[in-house]
Formats: structure tokens, C-alpha cells, sequence
């Protein structure tokens, strides 16, 4: 924000004495700038007049602040502030000046002076008028490092979903290409893997859109909570009903342990995508024969949801690597397993809207167990 902790000041007066005064005041001067309440010095550079602080403009790096004196032997003050000072967004201008008026100070404050100071000023009334302009100039460099920041965020992000969204897509269209050029013959059936393979495809691009229209509502704050009573216990035999013929397919067992009834003060839709995407985990890294548990609990505060498998388990590398956006683990077990990469981060998301944790405890080869507390108390 401040190399080194240092704001650079330039003072350019055509007055030995303000210049001399200036330099002792602020090189004896500290500002906290920040929430951690670090301090910031001063370096002080004096100039007396017009003419050799435009040459060290032009030499060396711009000051982080100036204070402008409006009458100069060589030039106009004014003058400087409308060529070389007012399109440098990075610095800002304090105008000391003998002749101060109010035309002065309104037409320096529109050519982009951050303030005006009136000669003869004390100390204190120096201090007071830098510390303001150091702060403005910190909170605007973090602003825009923080756009910077964002901004490479979304580039990021973009470029991962255009990859995650391609790759699909041209299987499919190389699926269908296949197809329209009757490669496998003319008869339909000799198709049908083909066919399943494009349906496979659409259904994760499905997903992946879903699982994105949930991350922005829910990062934006434009998806509506409806915080009502609801019972977690039958919405949990909901989603696990939802997923009993992939279980199936999958030749696993499926398993709940829950209370009938587990009223709680809550977001039903919430809830459901928690109970959606560790089930749906839970299926699809689990073995052949395997078993999927959902165990739904009442704790001090809320609830405990712990989804349990029996497959392949998690490295301790891949493991912290779960919550973050587009994560899918990838090894020689996951090769053809799809998925967005989104459905974790979502649940991450979710149970920080409760106040609650998640605990992941897994073994290689074995099977991961999910553990997530919601604190339904403050609803």
C-alpha cells in the first residue's frame, strides 16, 4: 500500500520557513492507517519553486502526497495541480496558501486538491489536515487493490468454468459426430452407449448450472431465506429416497439413523442441498457392494448431519482441498467419476450461514464420514 511503511511527501513552498517547519513537523510524525494499527512514517522532499519539482516529477517516483503552495517565483501553483498533478489518481494535493479564499479553495477542490490550508497554519492544524489525506489515499489504493484482486478472481473463475463446460461439450459433439456419419452403421441401437454417454454429459453441464445458480444466490445475498419450522428428519428420508436407484445401480446399501420426527428453525432448501450433495458423494466415490449411512442427531444448538461411506477414501493432500470452488479429486479411482467441483464449496457456504462447522475424517481406500453441525439456536 505504502512502500515500506513510508508516505513520500513533497512540501513545495517559495517559504524557507514552511518548508524547514513542515519537514520538522512531519518526519516526527506517525499514522495508523490500518484495522492492525500499524504505523506509517514520513519522508519529507522540499522544493522552491515550480520549476525543480516538475524536473524531479519527471526524475524520480511520484510523492504519495503534496503540499502545494499557490504562489510560486517561477510559476503558479494552480498551474501545476492542472498539468502534472490532477490525471495522478495515486496522489493526492494539499494547497497551502496565503491567499486563501473561497473561489481558491472551490476551484482547487474541483481540478482534484483533496484539501486547502490556509497560511499561517500551526502543527497541529498540518497534522490534522496529512493525517486525512494519508487515509483517504490508503482506503482508495485498497479499494483498488481490491478491484484488482477481484478482478483476477473472476478471470479465474471464468476460465475454469469455460474449461469445466468444454470438455463436455466437445464429447458430445464428437458423440454426435460419430452418429451423423453413421461410423458404428445405420441401425439405432448400435448407439445406445453413445447415446447414454451424451446424456451422462448433459446431465453434469446440468449440474454444473444448477450448482453455479446456487453459489451466486447465495454469495450475492439475493436468494431468499425462508427461516420456518421444519422437520430435518423427513426431509433427510426425502433426499435419501431421491438417490435409491443410483444406489441401486451402484449395488450399495443405504442406511439412515434418525429420529422420527427432529423439528428445527430452518431453510428447508438449505437443508436439502446439504443432504443432496453428501449423499451424492457418498454414492458416487463409494466401491461396488458398498454402503452409504446418514445419521441425523439433536445437538445444544441444532442439529449434527454425519453421511458416512465405505469408499475410496481421501488423502490427507485432497482432503484440504474439498471446500474450495471447481475441486474435484483426481486420481487413478476418480478418472471417470463427473461432477461440478462446486457441490462442497456450496455446503461450506450453507453452514456458514448457521454459525456451523464441518468435520471430514476419511482413510485412504476406506471411506469418508461428513460431520456437519448447524446452529439453528438464533432462528
Amino acid at each position: 500500500m505504502f512502500k515500506n511503511r513510508i508516505c513520500k511527501i513533497a512540501v513545495v513552498d517559495d517559504e524557507e520557513g514552511i518548508r524547514l517547519g513542515s519537514k520538522s513537523i512531519l518526519e516526527a510524525f506517525e499514522v495508523e492507517v490500518d484495522e492492525d494499527e500499524e504505523t506509517l512514517n514520513f519522508q519529507i522532499v522540499d522544493f522552491a519553486d515550480k520549476n525543480s519539482f516538475v524536473i524531479n516529477l519527471e526524475k524520480e517516483d511520484d510523492p504519495d502526497l503534496v503540499l502545494l503552495d499557490c504562489k510560486l517565483p517561477d510559476g503558479n501553483g494552480i498551474d501545476i495541480l492542472d498539468e502534472y498533478l490532477s490525471e495522478k489518481d495515486d496522489v493526492v494535493v494539499i494547497i497551502i496558501t496565503a491567499y486563501a479564499t473561497v473561489e481558491n479553495a472551490v476551484k482547487t477542490t474541483k481540478m482534484g486538491a483533496f484539501d486547502f490550508l490556509a497560511k499561517p497554519f500551526t502543527p497541529d492544524q498540518l497534522r490534522h489536515s496529512v493525517r486525512k489525506a494519508v487515509n483517504h489515499l490508503y482506503l482508495k489504493r485498497k479499494a483498488v487493490q481490491l478491484e484488482k484482486k477481484q478482478k483476477s478472481i473472476r478471470f479465474e473463475f471464468l476460465s475454469v468454468l469455460a474449461h469445466e463446460l468444454k470438455s463436455p461439450i466437445n464429447a458430445v459433439e464428437g458423440y454426435l459426430d460419430l452418429m451423423e456419419n453413421e461410423i458404428m452403421g445405420d441401425q439405432i441401437g448400435k448407439y445406445s452407449k453413445i447415446i447414454g454417454n451424451c446424456t451422462d454429459r448433459i446431465g453434469g453441464m446440468r449440474k454444473l448450472i444448477m450448482d453455479l445458480l446456487d453459489l451466486t444466490r447465495i454469495e450475492s445475498g439475493k436468494k431468499k431465506r425462508e427461516v420456518t419450522r421444519i422437520d430435518a428428519a423427513t426431509i433427510l428420508r426425502e433426499a435419501m429416497a431421491n438417490f435409491k436407484l443410483s444406489a441401486e445401480q451402484s449395488k450399495l446399501e443405504i442406511q439412515i439413523k434418525a429420529p422420527d420426527k427432529l423439528e428445527i428453525d430452518g431453510d428447508e432448501g438449505e437443508l436439502m442441498i446439504i443432504y443432496n450433495n453428501l449423499i451424492s458423494n457418498a454414492i458416487k466415490y463409494n466401491r461396488e457392494n458398498g454402503r452409504v449411512t446418514a445419521k441425523l442427531s439433536k445437538i445444544e444448538q441444532g442439529i449434527e448431519i454425519e453421511v458416512e461411506d465405505t469408499g475410496i477414501g481421501l488423502k490427507e493432500e485432497d482432503r484440504k482441498r474439498l471446500f474450495q470452488e471447481f475441486t474435484r479429486i483426481k486420481n487413478e479411482k476418480t478418472r471417470n467419476i463427473q461432477g461440478s467441483g462446486l457441490g462442497l464449496s456450496i455446503v461450506r457456504k450453507i453452514t456458514d450461514l448457521y454459525q456451523g462447522t464441518i468435520e471430514v475424517n476419511s482413510k485412504y481406500g476406506k471411506g469418508t464420514v461428513f460431520k456437519i453441525r448447524l446452529n439453528c439456536s438464533s432462528y
